[in-house]
């Protein structure tokens, strides 16, 4: 897969993996550049040969993470196209999400890792463009089409109630628990479950499973091309 501009650079890598390490331990309020590149052992310099700005840098960060679960996806999609049924595909999205921390922090809205990050533009078009609501809407069509999912009431209704159970799911499962905080054992299993709930049953033929998997990895192909676009865009800017 095509990688962004900077990973051809061992040491942009390394810039990037201080900044997570340093993003994750203290979040991004008083973070700078010269804390990061010397955390890498490059000198501060170096970092602005590849980022303009310390919101440059730390939004090519934090669209890796959507990158990662787009790749979790084409690979889970590749190695079994029954991975595209929503009983297992959904499940998989918000596990996928909440391995990745800033893809979690950037849906829940998580100011103190973020700080202002979370309110900026590019960050919420990466969650539009990326974010598990935007690829439950992205492959809803495809699961209508090819018989995985009832298609009686209206797409957009449909996906509205599909984003509130995922969006509930990733809630549930990121907020603090209380001691009236109602848990279960398999979160997963139940996630699958309501899935099948509300979207009905899943009559699909082996043919129409392979469509759908075939046509669900060329999606999260094309958003993937468009998160890498985000990034280099950054660049370009900077070099222009």
């Amino acid at each position: 897969m095509t990688a962004p501009t900077e990973h051809d650079s061992a040491t942009a890598t390394r810039i990037l993996a201080a900044a997570r390490e340093l993003v994750l331990k203290r979040g991004v309020k008083g973070l700078t550049v010269a804390e990061i590149a010397e955390k890498a052992h490059v000198g501060k310099g170096t970092a602005y040969l590849y980022w303009g700005t310390k919101h440059d840098l730390l939004f090519g960060l934090f669209a890796r993470d959507f990158l990662a679960v787009l790749d979790d996806g084409i690979d889970a999609l590749s190695a079994d196209h029954e991975q595209c049924r929503p009983h297992r595909l959904c499940p998989q999205l918000v596990r996928d999400s909440l391995d990745r921390p800033f893809v979690q922090a950037l849906q829940t809205g998580d100011a103190d890792l973020l700080g202002v990050l979370t309110q900026q533009p590019r960050s919420t078009e990466l969650l539009d463009l990326a974010g598990p609501a935007a690829l439950m809407y992205t492959v809803l069509p495809v699961w209508r089409r090819y018989r995985l999912v009832r298609t009686d009431w209206p797409l957009d209704d449909q996906a509205y109630a599909l984003q509130a159970l995922m969006t509930g799911f990733l809630s549930n499962v990121t907020r603090p628990q209380t001691p009236r905080s109602i848990t279960v054992s398999e979160p997963y299993t139940v996630i699958s479950t309501a899935v099948t709930a509300l979207l009905g049953p899943e009559e699909a033929d082996p043919a129409e499973v392979r469509a759908t998997a075939e046509e669900g990895m060329q999606l999260l192909r094309e958003k993937r091309a468009a998160v890498i676009a985000l990034i280099t865009a950054n660049q370009e800017n900077k070099e222009s």
